[in-house]
């Protein structure tokens, strides 16, 4: 987020003394991106943030992958997806290249423990839920439809209220609002699809003053570990700053529509390096008379492009349920199925919301998404 926010107590100026009411010092911590030279925040605990009483290995997972080979379109049920327990125990990946590894997640319990990401940002899309994910920065109350962007190298817990079932992208490069629609200053600009009043920051509450035994599972790329640190992640008096977790709900999100069919890149809500996000929300259809709802025939040339049905009537698709994810790869043509297009003439609106990924390099399948893929899909256009 391009906004500057302050939160709790911090010092005058940067990188001077900050004294607690017994006459120690407060920590500073410096949580930045690309190095030094991107956002960043300061943050100020009441201990130090470094003081580690343990480090053990992490028996992660290894995800196992398989190219797309050969390349064709592909349709995945993730509804026959079982697993659940905590955000991260329940996390099952599906997709991914170097760029980004799109998972699901049915969260039923708390984290126990807190999780770093130090080699992703995280991208959370609730479908379905409500919660609360707890960071230093403060806690952060998510709901359904919500976007929820958590930085490189933040702690954070994932308290469900109710059973949570959400997408998971995980990107090596920093996902942000797409340039275009920032002006020189990082402000919103006026044709942007939302405001900076729609992102919601977390709430910071009072310092968790605790000592003991805090676990941080650690994932860095390919690598891991378990941390055990002396005092709460949580501790923090105030910080301020650019760098920090948000929310962004799908109900704040102002489609562009037009007289004719408009081009995904409208429905653009993050962008990555690697990979552009799209959201399709309910919305007014072309208004030109002759005007073809639906999308035309394309071929993605240049991307991979994964579609998550989250609800309401997917006009231009046919066998597809809430949950569905549909792979239509670099080199395959896709389109609306047959009689969708007749179907569309003289509709005025959509009810769908679908969330969208387009990746510029090939996506491989995790072998957790192969026992779910419908096999024929791709034969779905043949009248």
């Amino acid at each position: 987020m391009p906004t500057y926010i302050r939160a709790g107590e911090v010092p005058p100026k940067r990188h001077i003394q900050f004294r607690r009411p017994d006459g120690g010092l407060y920590a500073e911590e410096l949580l930045s991106t690309r190095g030094f030279e991107s956002v960043y925040s300061l943050l100020y605990h009441l201990r130090p943030p470094t003081a580690t009483l343990d480090v053990r290995p992490w028996d992660r997972p290894h995800i196992r992958f398989s190219p797309n080979d050969p390349v064709r379109n592909r349709h995945f049920k993730t509804a026959a997806i079982d697993a659940s327990g905590n955000a991260i125990d329940a996390r099952t990946p599906l997709l991914g290249n170097d760029d980004l590894v799109l998972s699901l997640a049915h969260a039923t319990l708390p984290m126990p423990y807190f999780y770093r990401n130090a080699g992703c940002d995280e991208l959370f899309f609730i479908h379905r839920g409500t919660g609360t994910i707890e960071t230093p920065f403060g806690d952060l109350a998510y709901r359904p439809h919500d976007y929820v962007l958590v930085p490189t190298g933040t702690p954070y817990r994932l308290l469900p209220n109710d059973a949570t079932t959400m997408l998971v992208y995980e990107s090596s490069g920093a996902i942000e609002i797409p340039r275009r629609y920032r002006n020189d200053a990082g402000q919103l600009v006026e044709h942007a699809p939302y405001y900076e009043r729609d992102f919601r920051a977390p709430i910071l509450r009072a310092p968790r003053d605790e000592q003991g035994e805090f676990e941080i599972r650690v994932a860095a790329r390919e690598r891991s570990a378990i941390y055990v640190v002396q005092n709460h992640p949580c501790d923090l008096i105030g910080w301020d700053g650019y760098c920090y977790p948000y929310a962004f709900n799908l109900d704040e999100f102002a489609p562009i529509t037009g007289a004719l069919h408009q081009p995904p890149p409208v429905h653009q809500t993050f962008e990555a390096p690697g990979a552009a996000f799209c959201a399709f929300v309910p919305r007014l259809f072309d208004y030109h008379p002759l005007a073809v709802p639906v999308p035309y025939n394309h071929s993605s040339v240049d991307c991979d492009e994964v579609l998550y049905y989250v609800s309401g009537n997917f006009m231009s698709r046919r066998g597809v349920e809430e949950g569905s994810i549909t792979l239509h790869a670099a080199g395959a043509p896709h389109g609306p199925q047959p009689g969708a297009v007749e179907a569309s003439l003289g509709k005025t609106s959509t009810d769908e919301i679908a969330v969208m990924v387009d990746t510029f390099a090939p996506l491989a399948i995790a072998h957790p998404a192969e026992k779910t893929e419908d096999k024929t899909y791709y034969r779905s256009w043949l009248t």
